[in-house]
This record gives structure tokens, C-alpha cells and sequence, in this order.
């Protein structure tokens, strides 16, 4: 199960927002225990994809690595990648689980016409060909949404 506080939701979606119709992507870090995931903070992130990002995005390896020093400065894991994917569902892509990282959670953030929809989030296998879907939630405005 992946929770992600408040804050950090309305950071994630409203980078998704900003970069519509491209897609976003970004960092979530906080805690992971008991195979419990708690996000406090949400980290955006440079898609550095060279061609077209309407359907996809690309993280630099620096960034990431930015991304794990600052949890680390702060006492905490860098527990999974968020992004977001324009005008369609928040699945899991074959593209996704390519470039996927078995030990993250991956957020997926679907946004319809410039608004958020819905989103769901990714356990890739350590083989990367199949992702099952993970227990997320997420508080947003003082409403708790479940999506299994």
C-alpha cells in the first residue's frame, strides 16, 4: 500500500496540470515499512525526453540520483516515481515497465482535457514484464480517496 499526505498529492497533480498536455514526472519520497509506503514530500522533475512528451516521459539519472540524496538528507527513501499521462488512463505501459525500477511505486496520474481524472499506482516484478496494481491513497482536500 502506497499513502500519499495532502500536500504532496496537490503538488503531484497540479504538476501534472502545469505540463499538460505533456507529460510529467517527478519524485516521491517519505517512508517505506512493513511494506507500508507513506509519501510526505513530492519532488518534480525534469521530463528530459528528446522527442515528443505527450506520451512519454524520461528521467535523467542525475535526477534520480538528486532525488535519493534528498531523502537521504532528510531521513527518508526515495519511494517511488510519479507521472502523468494526457487524455488517457492511468495504466501501466509497456514503456513504463521497460524503464521501470522493481524496488519503486509508480503513480500514474490520468488528465483529462487539463483536469485530473483518476490515478493508480504500479509494482513492477523484478523482471520487469508485469506490473500488478497497488493499494493507493491519497488525501486531497480533506477527502480521502481509496483505489485498489
Amino acid at each position: 500500500m502506497i499513502e500519499i499526505e495532502d500536500r504532496p498529492w496537490r503538488q503531484m497533480v497540479e504538476h501534472a496540470r502545469t505540463t499538460y498536455p505533456n507529460e510529467c514526472c517527478g519524485a516521491m519520497l517519505g517512508t517505506v515499512a512493513d511494506g507500508r509506503k507513506h509519501v510526505v514530500a513530492a519532488m518534480p522533475l525534469e521530463n528530459a525526453s528528446a522527442g515528443s512528451q505527450r506520451a512519454r516521459y524520461e528521467l535523467r539519472p542525475t535526477d534520480l540520483l538528486s532525488a535519493e540524496r534528498e531523502a537521504r538528507k532528510h531521513n527518508m527513501d526515495l519511494v517511488g516515481i510519479y507521472h502523468s499521462h494526457p487524455d488517457c488512463g492511468a495504466y501501466f505501459s509497456e514503456t513504463d515497465l521497460k524503464n521501470s525500477c522493481p524496488w519503486y511505486s509508480f503513480v500514474v496520474l490520468s488528465i483529462q482535457k487539463g483536469e485530473f481524472d483518476h490515478a493508480n499506482s504500479w509494482l513492477p516484478n523484478p523482471d520487469q514484464t508485469a506490473a500488478e496494481k497497488e493499494e493507493l491513497v491519497y488525501r486531497w482536500a480533506a477527502k480521502i480517496s481509496v483505489r485498489e
